[in-house]
């Protein structure tokens, strides 16, 4: 019972903090289908729980929109040169495992034919 009355409580929250970030009350009540009236009960409850600074304004919500693409960006960088420094490394473990790898042979210029040595 007790898990029921948090899930509920957290399905509150969600919609007070849906209309607090700006969707309207009638909006979110055809959503939910519930009354305008139960939505602004819950925006104010929510308020006097947690406060009016719970919720993020729209410039901190903008501005970690920026830094949360900022550092996808990093990530996806920093695994781009992840995989290739793991392929640099495969490429290496291979060449040493060879018993002669061809950067250790001594590597002999082709003999050139002339056509003045053919009789």
């Amino acid at each position: 019972m007790r898990q029921r009355n948090q899930a509920f409580q957290e399905v509150r929250y969600k919609v007070a903090q849906e209309a607090l970030a700006g969707i309207k009350v009638g909006v979110l009540a055809r959503k939910y289908d519930i009354s305008p009236k139960t939505v602004r009960n819950w925006v104010k409850e929510f308020q006097e729980t947690f406060g009016a600074d719970a919720v993020p304004t729209i410039d901190e919500r903008v501005n970690d929109a920026k830094r949360l693409a900022e550092m996808e960006d990093k990530y996806d960088k920093a695994m781009k040169a992840l995989g290739e420094k793991e392929l640099e490394l495969a490429i290496l473990r291979e060449l040493v495992k060879k018993t002669n790898p061809a950067s250790m042979t001594s590597w002999t210029s082709p003999k050139r034919s002339s056509s003045r040595d053919n009789p």
